[in-house]
């Protein structure tokens, strides 16, 4: 089977699953235990996505300036400031490791 067969088996499994939403009764999706999981479910993916991005390459780990500018982005947030300092002080992070000779 070719490839856009799987695309477009993904794109028609993505719209039923988003159609699903739709057609299911307000009374389900308002329990507490359906809010809790897809809340939980959205910082997770988004969580995992995030390392990822930090610290994958390809098939390997590589710890590098990017690693510097989350755990500075981190405290940041932690600190409750507000986002665009998060964003100029990961950023920042991730200059001044390059400097100091990280990758």
């Amino acid at each position: 089977m070719s490839l856009w067969f799987w695309v477009l088996v993904a794109a028609a499994a993505a719209y039923a699953i988003k159609l699903s939403g739709y057609l299911l009764p307000r009374k389900l999706l308002d329990r507490p235990v359906v809010v809790r999981l897809a809340t939980g479910l959205t910082v997770g993916l988004l969580a995992s996505l995030t390392v990822l991005n930090t610290v994958g390459k390809g098939q390997s780990i590589v710890l590098d300036s990017r690693l510097l500018a989350l755990g500075a982005a981190a405290i940041a947030l932690w600190l409750k400031a507000p986002y665009l300092v998060v964003v100029l002080v990961g950023a920042i992070a991730a200059g001044l490791g390059r400097l100091a000779g990280l990758p």
